[in-house]
């Protein structure tokens, strides 16, 4: 540790393992929370505004879109806050902290991703290619969010909510309302699940001035506000279930999604965030592919075609 506070790592890693090692620095496999809201989107489009059939090349450029731009998002972000991580000793052992991957390396392969996502969206229509930009813009914007405003996680959670959108927006190339209703339940539930997770960062971040609202407001305040938000998600999903008319099956799937929401709030409380990874992995993991699955068979009841 350098005499100003930041972690030194043992220096680049060994030749061959540098894919690997950026996959690990953009988590890779945390894609399972945004993908499957995409295809919910994509899919229900086919059977709203389509032949009823599924495009399969389209759902293949959404997934190769959506993938893309979380890994630019990722890397910019760990990028941006490298020092900051490299001060936290939660975060020190990051990859571009300990050397495993260099700062060139991790800005390679971010440009690498941006240009895929907007390869894919340029294949997509030229909608999607027109607003690709626009949707990069918050995934820059978020890392820098901390620096200026209490609620970053407000930026973080219109990211997310563009998935929907533009999934939508890539099988009919046109704009939906439907697609932003189920962009915001989206949006909430990833801004609510993140004030969650920043409850384990509120000591760092008042130290280093950090601002994000367990900063500001507290553990318990900021718990109180992702249940909040959680709430608020569970009436946009009822709100687009409504609008789509979404059958029997999709509205099990909300029930068991408001199921996890209680227990997931039931185990993290403000003097023991123990189970916290839980609640945040784990439980959000499943959110996301219990719905996709109760939605999915909801479509193909009501005659989406394979």
């Amino acid at each position: 540790m350098t005499a100003a506070g930041r972690v030194v790592g043992p220096g680049p890693a060994p030749a061959g393992s540098g894919v690997r090692a950026f996959l690990r620095l953009v988590m890779i496999e945390h894609s399972v929370f945004a993908l499957p809201f995409a295809y919910i989107a994509a899919l229900t489009a086919m059977l709203l505004d389509g032949d009823g059939g599924i495009a399969w090349g389209t759902l293949l450029l959404v997934t190769v879109a959506m993938v893309a731009l979380r890994t630019f998002a990722m890397a910019a972000n760990r990028i941006i806050d490298r020092e900051i991580d490299g001060r936290n000793p939660r975060t020190a052992h990051r990859e571009l902290v300990t050397g495993a991957v260099s700062v060139r390396s991790a800005w390679r392969g971010a440009l690498i991703a941006l240009a895929v996502f907007l390869g894919a969206a340029a294949l997509l229509n030229p909608l999607c290619l027109m607003l690709a930009p626009v949707a990069a813009v918050p995934m820059v914007v978020y890392p820098y969010g901390k620096r200026f405003t209490t609620y970053p996680h407000a930026i973080l959670g219109l990211a997310q909510a563009i998935g929907p959108i533009g999934a939508w927006l890539a099988v009919t190339g046109e704009w939906s309302w439907d697609a932003v209703l189920l962009g915001l339940a989206v949006g909430v539930w990833i801004g609510g699940f993140d004030l969650i997770y920043a409850c384990q960062d509120v000591d760092s971040d008042r130290a280093e001035g950090i601002r994000s609202v367990p900063a500001r407001f507290g553990v318990a305040g900021a718990l109180y506000g992702a249940r909040a938000a959680h709430v608020v998600t569970m009436a946009l999903f009822v709100w687009y279930a409504l609008a789509t008319d979404a059958g029997a099956l999709f509205w099990v799937g909300l029930a068991v999604v408001a199921g996890v929401f209680a227990y997931e709030h039931s185990i993290v409380r403000p003097g023991d965030l123990s189970r916290l990874n839980r609640a945040f992995f784990t439980l959000n993991g499943v959110i996301g592919i219990v719905l996709f699955c109760c939605a999915a068979a909801d479509l193909f009841v009501r005659d989406l075609g394979v």
